[in-house]
């Protein structure tokens, strides 16, 4: 409903807001006080869904391995694919005694995990056989890379170790013996075994990353056994040992010596290299039936929200009134009290949606023009802000469609400048189990729209 009777009373409240560009009309303090500013206040509704997400876009060294049900959200299942990272010309650093490889390991680090903790699971690894695709999103079919019948070895394990005592646990991240929890997993030595004959007869495998990326394409991670919790993986790396005679010291006497002991080759999982995260989600198809109260967001992958903006409506009913404040703020329930329930993803990010393949394709972040963010508060709601560039977007590019936006979780870094302000590092799609529900009842979809316009 347009205000325009209470003139007075908005002016006042655009005089309060003078300080925000958003606000602030170029000049209106030097026109003549017959150009009197009008002010009117709208109220639309806008309208939201869930929609079903197959896949993302997840070009990350992170991932998450695991499976879990949420009696809310569904059931999620998540495994990965990775390569190494080889330094140009690599070689081992020593030879081998009598040539012979000791051992093989892959280690899987992770810090936090969500689900039951003492669930038992089991890790099993495949080598891959053929060349990965750089596609980065989350829907590829694993057998399509990886030898299904051949494991190169495997681990129960539960995502709280009870081996570690609460006094390694309690150690700060500077003292030696720091905790970082991990799963261990005992390869074939033949496989490191390959790797060092391999640097001896044919050096050139190990002579750049494609060289070697074709030599040894990767692994597959996945589970084979359990439910019930999901691994948020920080790194992942292969530790090829062996015993060599040829390590030196200098002794007092300033005289070199040598002798025996274990050398440790490690390849990691770097941004240099590909990691393919592969997520399946099911038994959401609840949270896609339309109703009025309700809408879902589940990640990683799984749901998102979409709003529609009334923008044919707005326009007709402000003709060319200047759009000066549309305040948008999604207001969530409180998570459900089960135990293991997921946690509301902690920040979000508007955008119209046809913008959200090349947003993370191409590693942008938010503008304030067209992509917005808005962070989870204690009062169980995403501010936004004023988006009203938004609207005058759509208003120059497409002002006969209504505004289709879509709602999506992410993992935010952010730093600060020497003036404390805060920067957005980057910005990409939130890998770790989460899920919100969006209230749609009452007065909840109700938007106001603030325009002006000079009365000459």
């Amino acid at each position: 409903m347009k205000v325009r009777a209470f003139l007075l009373l908005c002016l006042t409240v655009l005089a309060m807001s003078s300080c925000n560009d958003d606000l602030s009309l170029v000049g209106g303090s030097i026109r003549p006080d017959s150009d009197v500013t009008i002010v009117a206040v709208d109220t639309f509704t806008m309208t939201a869904s869930t929609i079903k997400i197959d896949s993302i876009y997840a070009r990350t060294i992170t991932s998450t391995l695991g499976e879990f049900y949420d009696p809310l959200y569904g059931k999620l299942k998540s495994d990965y694919i990775c390569q190494f990272y080889c330094e140009e010309g690599f070689q081992f650093r020593y030879k081998p005694v009598e040539g012979k490889i000791e051992s093989v390991k892959l280690e899987i680090f992770y810090t936090t995990s969500i689900g039951d903790t003492l669930t038992p699971m089991r890790a099993e690894v495949f080598p891959i056989e053929r060349a990965l695709p750089r596609h980065f999103y989350t829907n590829f079919d694993p057998t399509d890379f990886a030898d299904m019948s051949s494991s190169l070895g495997g681990k129960t394990y539960t995502a709280y170790d009870m081996s570690v005592s609460d006094s390694i646990r309690g150690l700060s991240s500077s003292d030696s013996l720091y905790y970082v929890p991990k799963i261990t997993i005992d390869l074939p030595t033949s496989l490191g075994q390959a790797f060092y004959d391999e640097s001896v007869s044919n050096p050139a495998s190990f002579a750049n990353q494609p060289a070697f990326n074709n030599y040894f394409p990767g692994l597959y991670i996945t589970n084979t056994f359990g439910t019930g919790s999901v691994l948020n993986v920080d790194g992942t790396r292969m530790i090829i040992s062996y015993m060599t005679d040829q390590l030196t010291t200098t002794g007092s006497n300033g005289q070199d010596s040598t002798y025996m002991g274990r050398v440790n080759e490690v390849f990691l999982v770097t941004n240099e290299v590909i990691q393919l995260t592969r997520l399946y989600n099911s038994d959401v198809e609840e949270l896609l039936v339309h109703n009025d109260d309700y809408a879902f967001l589940k990640t990683p992958a799984g749901v998102f929200t979409r709003l529609v903006i009334p923008t044919t409506e707005i326009f007709g009913k402000t003709d060319n009134n200047i759009v000066n404040r549309f305040q948008l703020t999604l207001k969530a329930t409180p998570q459900p009290e089960w135990r293991y329930a997921l946690a509301p993803p902690a920040n979000l990010l508007i955008m119209p949606e046809d913008s959200l393949t090349n947003f993370f394709e191409n590693r942008r972040t938010e503008d304030y023009v067209t992509i917005f963010p808005a962070s989870y508060s204690d009062a169980y709601s995403y501010d936004f802000g004023n988006i009203s560039s938004l609207l005058t977007a759509q208003k120059d590019n497409a002002p006969d469609e209504d505004l289709r936006l879509i709602v999506v979780p992410v993992e935010r870094v952010i730093s600060q400048d020497s003036y404390g302000n805060v920067l957005t590092s980057s910005i990409s799609n939130y890998l770790v189990p989460s899920g919100v529900t969006l209230r749609k009842d009452g007065d909840h979809m109700k938007i106001q729209v603030v325009t002006s316009r000079y009365a000459n």
